[in-house]
């Protein structure tokens, strides 16, 4: 779908990286710029496996990887030369060190007026905070989600993943997406994307705003309840397992009271009514907690399906890999690799009618492709791709 776009992914670590590989995984051709010697620094991040970093090979899927020092004239000027015949750059260096480099927009728009320029950074490119290092933590403590993360008299809490830099990542890569749309189709210049850490995770806690805004709410930490529907939690049953249930709709609601045999709840108008009902949550989780704390998770799991309860059981990888659904939709795939042999990684998630995405490769070794890319997009010979690292550059 993406087949004869060109993107230079010259970042770092998680959310614009990600933003790339989402292009490459529909046919984008993404060129990976590394540091000589270092590379990425994802590449030794989390979990390694013979020394080969596992977050590294599915990041960089599909994608070409080159060497660059980006620190160097000569290197700077191969990349602007790079960028002239690219359609999208990426990156996440601080503004001030790439306009200290000529790597900025303004610069490399200079030699391409058509080019998309994708710079995320943790607070964004205006601002009083715009300079200053930002990281994905950072995002989900400012955003207001750990405020809003944990039981009552705990801590906030972070997620342990990489919730800022992932949702960072997909408004990233639907933005670039738009800017091609607004440039190929309608006639539109080549123009800078500006995204951080913060803004995009902020958008999701809209109910928040909204409450704070209208009402002068600030909601306080309070578990798996949420002031908007009530049951809503995780209910631990009777062999160790939990399943997660929402009661988000009326009906909904009124279905698992029905379920586990309380039919006088339905007609309690403290219970039926919506609004009433939340101001009783605490006792509509006690009345589902301890019919589920009688049965196994299998036994409450076939009673809920059967009552169209939305009830789910609480996953964990194993669980999840595992589950006959996801297996039918082919969520996780086997990719062969010639570092590891064989790896399973998550498939592409947007599913189309007439396309599918791709999985050619997983991430490559530090500067697989310098000769094809270096000659065959920028002309150079082999002796001077010798001279060039030779002296450091490549």
């Amino acid at each position: 779908m993406l087949q004869g776009i060109r993107v230079l992914d010259m970042a770092t670590l998680a959310a614009a990286p990600l933003a790339a590989t989402y292009l490459g995984e529909f046919g984008a051709e993404v060129i990976k710029v590394e540091q000589p010697d270092s590379g990425d620094p994802i590449r030794a991040w989390g979990n390694q496996r013979d020394g080969i970093g596992l977050m590294w090979k599915s990041v960089s899927r599909n994608k070409k990887s080159v060497t660059l020092n980006l620190r160097a004239p000569e290197g700077q000027e191969l990349l602007r030369r790079l960028a002239a015949q690219a359609d999208v750059v990426i990156a996440n260096t601080r503004a001030h060190t790439l306009r200290r480099w000529g790597l900025d927009y303004a610069s490399l728009s200079a030699v391409n007026d058509r080019l998309i320029m994708l710079h995320i950074t943790g607070f964004g490119l205006s601002g009083p905070k715009s300079e200053r290092p930002g990281f994905g933590t950072l995002g989900e403590a400012m955003s207001g989600f750990a405020h809003l993360t944990g039981e009552a008299d705990g801590p906030p809490t972070l997620p342990p993943f990489m919730l800022a830099d992932g949702v960072a990542s997909l408004n990233a890569a639907y933005a670039v997406v738009m800017a091609l749309y607004h440039r190929d189709v309608h006639g539109g210049p080549g123009q800078l994307i500006d995204i951080n850490l913060v803004d995009p995770l902020a958008r999701l806690l809209e109910q928040t705003l909204l409450g704070y805004d209208q009402l002068g709410l600030v909601p306080a930490r309070a578990g798996n309840r949420w002031d908007i529907s009530a049951p809503r939690n995780t209910y631990r049953t009777s062999d160790g397992r939990w399943l997660a249930m929402s009661g988000s709709s009326p009906a909904l609601a009124l279905r698992v009271f029905r379920a586990i045999g309380r039919d006088d709840l339905v007609t309690d108008a403290d219970f039926a009514d919506p609004q009433r009902r939340l101001s009783r949550a605490a006792e509509v989780d006690e009345v589902v907690a301890a019919w589920v704390s009688e049965h196994t998770l299998a036994e409450a799991m076939s009673v809920f399906d059967a009552a169209e309860v939305a009830a789910a059981p609480v996953y964990d990888i194993a669980d999840l890999v595992g589950d006959e659904q996801m297996r039918h939709r082919g969520v996780f795939v086997p990719v062969g690799d010639d570092e590891l042999g064989t790896m399973t990684v998550q498939a592409p998630v947007p599913r189309f009618s007439g396309a599918t995405g791709r999985l050619d490769h997983l991430g490559p070794r530090l500067g697989q492709h310098n000769s094809e890319v270096y000659r065959d997009i920028l002309g150079l010979t082999d002796p001077e791709l010798d001279d060039l690292r030779a002296r450091g550059v490549l």
